[in-house]
């Protein structure tokens, strides 16, 4: 009889918050391309009070990190019981390389954003996408 082997919990705390990075990185750069600006918030020029652009890329952000880290350590662990339908596992890497493509694809061209602010933008998505994908994975870690 074969036994079950399981991942260490850091093991998949470490791969839930870089997955969860990553996709919140590309929800950033394709956000970005699409307008919503992260650093419209601290724009003095801006004539509302709050850009609606700016709150969506927020909230983006933050769901795209929590989402990705929850979800990793629920895939990480149906892997390794060998629950994932082939199908599913198909569509979850189809999914990934589109997203990948579409982040590559934005990443290449020219941006609207000047330097310093797509700069501290991209350091800011970076920040908010790993103490997301930080909290998903430790909520979904403390689930099971």
């Amino acid at each position: 009889m074969a036994e079950t082997t399981f991942f260490p919990q850091r093991l998949i705390l470490a791969s839930a918050v870089v997955s969860g990075v990553l996709l919140a990185l590309a929800v950033h750069m394709l956000g970005a391309r699409f307008g919503l600006d992260l650093g419209g918030l601290w724009r003095s020029d801006a004539r509302e009070f709050m850009p609606a652009g700016a709150a969506v890329a927020w909230w983006l952000l933050a769901a795209a990190g929590f989402g990705g880290g929850y979800f990793t350590v629920n895939l990480m662990r149906s892997a390794v019981s060998g629950q994932i339908p082939r199908r599913m596992r198909q569509f979850l890497i189809a999914v990934g390389v589109l997203l990948l493509l579409g982040a590559a694809a934005v990443a290449s061209g020219p941006s609207s954003v000047p330097t310093m602010s797509g700069v501290l933008a991209g350091i800011v998505a970076l920040c908010l996408g790993a103490a997301m994908a930080f909290c998903g994975a430790y909520f979904a870690l403390r689930e099971a």
